[in-house]
């Protein structure tokens, strides 16, 4: 496994992961699954699907529905996160699945060891840049990065959430082009990039998906 330095991670990041501590008590509520969660999830299967892939990490896995959702029909599945209180949760889930409590940006696994890596609602926290050169190295050649997360013009975007996320959070709240920079800039080849496919009922979530390959 090629060394990594240590990842410096965004401001108040140490914070957001003791945040989701306490949020994991309350985040497999159905009503917020349904709602916010599973559409971007079921996308992720549908690309994981397309790209044949059989060993996969899920990273900022929480409290690891997907994961364990991806780990009934994979060979192998990593879940990783920073929230210990997540991971927790995780593990009772399924503990069949490799959990792992570290950052994105630093992963523990050998290089070309995965087929796919997978995030979900989470890659707005990372530092997305470095996160995706992890994301590149623990790659297979022809492996994708599946990527479901806000973007400021995203097709729900509203005005409101344009200007206050752009004003508020610019580098938690990129742009589809910034997306796929950072991935190009990564070394991914772009397959793909839309709108997550969401029912009518929560449309004001303004995510897109974005599938990148290593070459």
């Amino acid at each position: 496994m090629t060394a990594v330095a240590p990842a410096s991670r965004r401001g108040l990041n140490s914070l957001v992961a003791a945040f989701f501590s306490v949020a994991s008590l309350g985040y497999d509520l159905p009503i917020l699954q349904w709602y916010l969660y599973r559409p971007p999830q079921d996308d992720v299967v549908r690309a994981l699907e397309a790209a044949g892939a059989r060993t996969v990490a899920d990273i900022g896995c929480g409290t690891g529905i997907l994961t364990s959702r991806l780990a009934r029909d994979l060979d192998t599945v990593w879940g990783i996160d920073m929230s210990p209180g997540m991971l927790a949760k995780a593990r009772r889930r399924n503990p069949a699945v490799r959990w792992r409590n570290e950052p994105a940006e630093q992963l523990s696994l050998p290089d070309a060891s995965v087929d796919a890596v997978t995030t979900t609602t989470a890659f707005h926290f990372f530092d997305q840049a470095r996160a995706l050169r992890e994301f590149h190295r623990v790659l297979r050649p022809g492996g994708v990065a599946v990527v479901c997360t806000p973007a400021t013009d995203a097709r729900w975007a509203r005005p409101i959430q344009r200007s206050s996320a752009r004003r508020l959070m610019p580098a938690h709240a990129p742009t589809s082009a910034e997306i796929r920079k950072v991935f190009q800039d990564a070394g991914f080849e772009i397959v793909e990039q839309r709108a997550v496919t969401r029912p009518w009922y929560s449309r004001w979530v303004p995510d897109v998906i974005t599938v990148g390959k290593r070459g």
